[in-house]
């Protein structure tokens, strides 16, 4: 920048050059010399004990310390509302979690209990110290740890009974029109004497495709002089499910097989008066009554060619872990 300047009792004129240095000069010098000033007047107020020298120090520092106290205390109370908010969700999530665990059957460790508290609403006349919220923050972030705790805990409760849910024979193994025979005593049909039927006869037509009722590993696919072309499988948890008096085994020992997969076709083989499926359920060996496992009032599992679907299963108490493999018995 030129500036020229032109006095009045000069002919000639002056030129006055403002360069970016020039004026970065000015402006360092001109806050070297307010510092210069403030220090002179704090030294000249301690020095010589002068009063308005040291009010005006104090005031400046005063007006300083202010400003830095109302911001803190703007962020201290924003920081106050903030961790209010988060412990009613932490309420909500404990809420929530009780609900899930009624819901589903399932226990979820319970958190530690802090007791009950309420009372009227007072407001402090001054906002929590920065000391008492950082309190407040460190047992909420222990309260949450807990919480993610038992949540967990009842992710994999719930994630254990849906795979022994997954694996407890609950759907119906074959299209029937009509149960020819329930579990419980009966008169044997071909003895003729009150005998034991250790599972349900599903009437079907020779052929009827036939599914395993859970998962498992087949243990057993033979045939048998009292039921026929057998098939065991063997689910876990000491669970085991038998399909008696096929005409078509597909399945060999050793196989996995999954849930509704196809594992032969219904017969008239073994100790048996007509086509039909003979239907098991064991535990740990003895015999229980399938229809504890497979749906309330369905006697059937809705079947068309090329497609099979599944009867939904019922709740059923988890059992112990492992597996037996039951010895093969005569069918009464």
């Amino acid at each position: 920048m030129h500036i020229i300047l032109v006095p009045d009792r000069l002919a000639t004129a002056r030129t006055l050059n403002i360069t970016s240095r020039l004026v970065l000069a000015v402006v360092s010098g001109f806050i070297v010399l307010s510092f210069a000033t403030s220090f002179f007047f704090a030294w000249v107020g301690v020095r010589f004990n002068l009063p308005f020298a040291a009010d005006l120090v104090a005031a400046v520092q005063q007006g300083q310390n202010r400003k830095t106290e109302e911001y803190l205390r703007d962020n201290i109370s924003a920081m106050a509302v903030k961790l209010g908010e988060m412990q009613a969700q932490l309420i909500r999530l404990d809420s929530l979690s009780e609900h899930i665990s009624k819901l589903s059957g399932v226990s979820a460790p319970k958190a530690p209990a802090t007791g009950g508290q309420g009372g009227p609403l007072i407001r402090a006349d001054h906002p929590l110290a920065a000391n008492e919220l950082q309190r407040e923050i460190d047992r909420l972030a222990l309260t949450v740890e807990e919480r993610s705790d038992t949540l967990t805990a009842l992710e994999s409760q719930l994630m254990e009974r849906r795979i022994k849910a997954t694996l407890l024979p609950t759907i119906v193994p074959i299209s029937s029109d009509r149960i020819g025979s329930t579990f419980g005593r009966r008169v044997d049909p071909i003895a003729g004497v009150g005998a034991m039927h250790e599972g349900v006869d599903f009437v079907a037509d020779p052929g009827t495709k036939v599914i395993a009722s859970a998962g498992g590993v087949v243990v057993g696919a033979e045939f048998h002089p009292q039921y026929g072309n057998l098939i065991e499988i063997d689910h876990g948890n000491d669970f085991s499910s038998r399909y008696a008096h096929l005409s078509k085994i597909d399945v060999k020992p050793g196989q996995v097989v999954k849930r509704g997969q196809l594992i032969g076709a219904s017969g008239n083989t073994g100790r048996s008066t007509g086509p039909h499926l003979h239907f098991e359920v064991r535990f740990k060996g003895v015999a229980q009554n399938p229809a504890r496992f497979l749906q309330s009032g369905t006697q059937l599992a809705l079947a068309s060619p090329g497609e099979t679907k599944l009867v939904a299963p019922v709740a059923v108490a988890p059992a112990r872990a492992g597996r037996v493999r039951a010895s093969l018995g005569a069918p009464r």
